[in-house]
C-alpha cells in the first residue's frame, strides 16, 4: 500500500533522538529552547513548542483571551480541533464558507459574518496554501479583530515571499507524522505579540507562575511557584524536540520533493476532463501537504475504493465540521456552507510524501486514468 502521507526519518534523526536519550533531561531540558530557537530563526518570529497541533490551537486561543460568548469565524473544511479548542474556552463558532477552487476561507463570507461579538478570524491553510493574509489583515484591523492562522499544513510555505508563522497575530503548527516535519506528536505557537505568546506559554505550562514579582505569597522560599489561572500540561519533551531539530534542518529539501510531486500530478491531470485539481494563488509558494483531486460526486466512492484496491492509500480531507453531530446539536444544518459541502463530496487526497518513488507516483496517475477508461501510454 502506498501511504497517502508518512514521516521521513533518516539516520541523522535517529542519532539526534539517541543523543537526547543519553542526556540528563528527557523533558524540560535544553533541547526545548534549541528547537524553539531554530524555529524562530526559520519563520522569523518568536515561538513556543507544545505537544500537539491541538494543544497549539488551544493555547493560542487562550493567548488572545477567548472568553465565553466571543465569536470566532472559521471555515468548515478542517480537522475539528480548529473549532473544538475554541469552544472549550466558551467561544461561539461562526462558519464561513470557502472558495471552492482553493479550499480557502471566502473573503466575502468572512466580511459578511463579522458582528460586534466577533473576536477573531481563523484562517486555515488548506493543503499547505496560505490564505490571502493582506486582505484579512486589513479586514481585521478595520474591525479590531485578531487573526489566528491554523498552519498545520503550511510550515515552510510563503506568502508574498514571507514565511508562514511571521504574518499574523498568532500562528499554530502541527508536527504530526504526516505533516511537513514531524516530532512524532507536537506543535508550535508563533506570535510577535509578547502578551499573546506569554499567555499561551503560561497556559501550556499548567499556569505555573515562577516570577517572584507576581507572587501573592511573598515570603515563601525559592522553591515557590503559584497558579493564578488554570493551565494544562502541553509540554513537548526534549526527546521529541531533538527529532524536530533534526527534521527542521531538512525542511527545504522536503519542500522541493513535495513541490515536485505536486507538479507531476498537476501536469498529469490538468487536461484530463474527469478530474479537477486545486487552484494555486499567485501570491503563494506552498509547501504542499495534500494533493486533492475533485471528481463527480456520483463516482467519488467508487474511485476511492478502486484506488485502495490498487494499493493506493487515499483519504478525504475533510468532513465539514458544521455537520458533525456535536455542531448539528447546536443548530447547524446541511446547506449552511454549500461550497464546503460540495468540496467534501467530490474530494479525494492522493498520496504525497517525501519517500514516494517515481514509479509510485506514476502508478497513482495511471490508476486514476484507468478508472475513467483512459488509455495510458
Amino acid at each position: 500500500m502506498i501511504p497517502y502521507g508518512r514521516q521521513d526519518i533518516g539516520e541523522e534523526d535517529i542519532q539526534s533522538v539517541a543523543e537526547a536519550l543519553r542526556g540528563d533531561f528527557l523533558t524540560t531540558g535544553s533541547k526545548v529552547e534549541e528547537f524553539e530557537e531554530l524555529l524562530r530563526t526559520f519563520i522569523g518570529n518568536d515561538c513556543i513548542v507544545v505537544n500537539s497541533g491541538t494543544a497549539a490551537l488551544h493555547s493560542a486561543y487562550y493567548g488572545i483571551d477567548i472568553k465565553p460568548g466571543d465569536e470566532i469565524i472559521t471555515p468548515p473544511n478542517t480537522f475539528i480541533a480548529t473549532q473544538a479548542t475554541a469552544t472549550m474556552l466558551g467561544a461561539r463558532i461562526v462558519f464561513a464558507d470557502i472558495d471552492i477552487q482553493t479550499g480557502l476561507i471566502s473573503r466575502h463570507e468572512v466580511a459578511e459574518k463579522i458582528t460586534e461579538r466577533t473576536k477573531a478570524i481563523v484562517l486555515v491553510d488548506y493543503a499547505g496554501q496560505p490564505c490571502d493574509i493582506d486582505f484579512f489583515t486589513s479586514l481585521a484591523k478595520n474591525h479590531g479583530l485578531f487573526i489566528v492562522q491554523d498552519a498545520a499544513h503550511s510550515l515552510g510555505s510563503t506568502y508574498k515571499n514571507r514565511q508562514v508563522g511571521s504574518l499574523v497575530d498568532v500562528t499554530t503548527f502541527s508536527f504530526y507524522p504526516t505533516k511537513n516535519i514531524t516530532t512524532g506528536e507536537g506543535g508550535a505557537i508563533a506570535s510577535k505579540n509578547k502578551t499573546i505568546l506569554s499567555r499561551a506559554k503560561l497556559f501550556a505550562r499548567q499556569g505555573l507562575v515562577r516570577d517572584p514579582n507576581l507572587f501573592l505569597y511573598k515570603n515563601e522560599g525559592n522553591w515557590h511557584q503559584e497558579v493564578h489561572d488554570f493551565g494544562l500540561n502541553y509540554r513537548l519533551p526534549d526527546i521529541l524536540c531533538a527529532l524536530g531539530i533534526s527534521q527542521l534542518k531538512k525542511i527545504q529539501v522536503f519542500k522541493e520533493i513535495r513541490k515536485s510531486i505536486f507538479e507531476k500530478y498537476k501536469k498529469a491531470f490538468e487536461k484530463f476532463d474527469y478530474v479537477r485539481t486545486i487552484s494555486v494563488e499567485e501570491y503563494s509558494d506552498p509547501m504542499w501537504h495534500l494533493f486533492p483531486i475533485f471528481v463527480d460526486r456520483k463516482v467519488r466512492g467508487d474511485l476511492f475504493r478502486y484506488l485502495q484496491s490498487a494499493g493506493i492509500g487515499v483519504r478525504v480531507n475533510y468532513f465539514p465540521s458544521h455537520l458533525h453531530p456535536v455542531f448539528r446539536k447546536q443548530g447547524f444544518e446541511v446547506g449552511d456552507c454549500k461550497n464546503a459541502e460540495a468540496f467534501y463530496e467530490t474530494e479525494i487526497s492522493l498520496p504525497i510524501h517525501t519517500r514516494m518513488k517515481s514509479s509510485e507516483i506514476e502508478h497513482v496517475i495511471q490508476s486514476v486514468k484507468l478508472f475513467f477508461g483512459e488509455t495510458c501510454t
